[in-house]
């Protein structure tokens, strides 16, 4: 039987990628070596990740003068990255509060500059997002940064906000999940570890203006001109995680790019979200319509009692990694990323309700 596996990161991998890693992981291109094991320097790897990057410029219509960087870290490293890079000690920033995730960017960008938080939805618990008419740039500020998906408390973004300064997105998990309108902000930046490829590997996407505004003492791997100067290669990069994103992009490509993935994630978030709200009270999803994630949909049992018998019947069924996170209270909670099946969606509604017929 297919296990399906609905972690919100590390998060599965499409089952062709990782045919294609396990048929070259000893012999790449005929080298009689990992991809592991070669240069990271030399013209195959090099030609690997300047494939990888035209891929993702593709899929996402990255316009000519934006870099892309692949880089160390994950995203949480940015939490840092962006303020030290786009803002002096004494300059303002502002933030958008959404939920836990942009709270830790807040949390990490007040190390380093002055924050100010010009819109949040702490009142309705983080279970909806701040209004677009409510993000406005405040006088001074260097840039405006949100997070268009919130894992954890799975609200979402539908829209762009629009201000007069570089709007920066922390786009972790729900990059290549959309069309997304990269000429409308200054920097993006993606964990690799949900929609790309494995973690460690951190995507950033930054206009050509942005790059040389790192402040004095900015570590050199934390400075995207000089990453960018270098070509993400400052010192030796995480490379299985940059050729096996490469695999992935090139994946998405053949399944029709992003507007196909668009398509497809919608039918299988719909589907997930009209058993919950079908099931009487039984289920329940606390996140205001308008604002649910179409990649992490956390839910609630009517009777909490019985969380750990969903979660060991859901693993005998195959169905793993639905646990709530730690910082929402628990829970469940189904990840929908790209490379999850419509045929695990089915499979997940299925279990939800014959569960609810034998406990209910």
């Amino acid at each position: 039987m297919t296990v399906y596996n609905f972690c919100a990161g590390p998060a599965m991998l499409p089952p062709a990628v990782l045919e294609t890693v396990r048929a070259e992981l000893t012999d790449w291109q005929g080298s009689g070596l990992s991809v592991m094991e070669v240069s990271h320097r030399g013209a195959a790897f090099q030609a690997c990740v300047a494939q990888a990057e035209q891929d993702l410029r593709d899929l996402l219509a990255i316009p000519d003068h934006y870099r892309v960087l692949f880089l160390h870290g994950g995203a949480t490293l940015q939490f840092a990255a962006v303020p030290l890079n786009l803002a002096g000690a004494g300059d303002t920033v502002d933030y958008v509060d959404s939920g836990i995730w942009s709270g830790k960017a807040i949390a990490e960008a007040r190390r380093h500059c002055h924050v100010n938080v010009v819109a949040t939805s702490a009142a309705s618990g983080y279970r909806d997002v701040p209004a677009l008419a409510s993000i406005r740039s405040t006088p001074g500020a260097r840039y405006v940064h949100y997070t268009p998906n919130e894992t954890i408390g799975g609200v979402e973004f539908h829209a762009t906000p629009t201000v007069d300064v570089p709007l920066v997105a922390d786009l972790s998990s729900s990059i290549l999940s959309r069309p997304f309108d990269v000429a409308a902000h200054g920097l993006l930046y993606a964990g690799a570890q949900k929609n790309i490829g494995p973690a460690g590997l951190c995507v950033v996407i930054v206009r050509d203006d942005l790059l040389q505004g790192a402040r004095a003492g900015t570590s050199p791997l934390m400075d995207y001109w000089i990453e960018a100067r270098e070509g993400s290669m400052l010192n030796t990069p995480p490379t299985f995680a940059w050729y096996l994103a490469g695999l992935v992009f090139q994946w998405l490509k053949a399944q029709g790019g992003l507007a196909a993935m668009a398509e497809r994630n919608a039918r299988k978030a719909a589907l997930l979200y009209e058993a919950i709200d079908g099931s009487g009270g039984f289920y329940r999803n606390a996140v205001a319509l308008g604002a649910r994630s179409r990649m992490n949909v956390p839910f609630l049992l009517r009777d909490p009692t019985l969380e750990r018998h969903f979660f060991a019947e859901a693993r005998q069924a195959q169905l793993v990694n639905l646990e709530g996170h730690r910082l929402a209270g628990g829970g469940m909670r189904a990840s929908l990323y790209n490379a999850m099946p419509l045929a695990g969606v089915v499979a997940l509604v299925d279990f939800l309700q014959d569960f609810q017929r034998r406990h209910g």
